[in-house]
């Protein structure tokens, strides 16, 4: 992916939970706007209709000429980072939707940005995990320089997606078993793969299984409005 791509993936990585500077206190998610999310040309993917817990939106990503190229949908409980400890953190799964772009000119037409990918999904989501997995005894100074690191490291991951760090994993999309790579670690897990709707999924998550997860197309994203 192009630096339009790792940009927006910071986005993703500012997670559900924003905390302002003049109050210190979360905005809750159902106050952001759901206009960005109907402004995209491809279907937004989420957990399937057996999670019946709680859903909300968290953020979109878009290119240099505002298109809307990916955003993520959370599931469960917000997670936060306020909580030494992994298990504090919540239970939660977010669900990673990025449109299937091929390599395509840049906005300015001074270059070609590289097309999406399986990849695309898992960096993202990588990305995503790792906002919610400051190692709690970190000085607050020295943790841009722990997130740059690891962020280089989970895209090394996703690109190697036929290396040994990922397995294999069929999960249903849309009624349909799916193959994903999916991988595990001490923060949670990072999922990806391919429907047959021109999309690429990514997901993380902790406390919730990803093997007892489905993915489906969300009918009416306005909903979540």
């Amino acid at each position: 992916m192009e630096t339009t791509s790792q940009t927006a993936g910071r986005a993703v990585a500012q997670g559900p939970a924003e905390e302002t500077q003049e109050s210190g206190q979360h905005v809750p998610s159902a106050r952001r706007t759901v206009d960005g999310y109907l402004s995209a040309s491809f279907p937004w993917y989420g957990l399937d209709e057996a999670f019946t817990g709680p859903r909300w939106l968290m953020q979109v990503g878009t290119a240099a000429d505002g298109a809307v190229e990916h955003g993520s949908i959370g599931h469960g409980d917000e997670p936060t980072v306020r909580h030494e400890a992994l298990e504090d953190r919540g239970r939660f799964a977010v669900v990673v939707t990025v449109a299937a772009n091929p390599s395509r000119r840049s906005a300015d037409g001074t270059g070609l940005l590289e097309a999406t990918s399986v990849s695309s999904a898992a960096w993202l989501a990588g990305v995503g995990l790792l906002s919610f997995t400051w190692p709690g005894q970190m000085d607050h100074s020295l943790r841009d320089d722990w997130l740059d690191q690891q962020t280089e490291t989970a895209w090394a991951l996703a690109d190697d997606l036929d290396g040994p760090d990922w397995s294999t994993l069929a999960l249903p999309v849309d009624g349909v078993p799916t193959p994903f790579h999916y991988r595990e670690s001490e923060f949670g897990w990072v999922l990806a793969g391919s429907t047959q709707e021109g999309v690429h999924v990514g997901a993380y998550g902790r406390g919730m299984s990803a093997y007892g997860l489905g993915f489906a197309m969300i009918k009416d994203i306005g909903t979540y409005a």
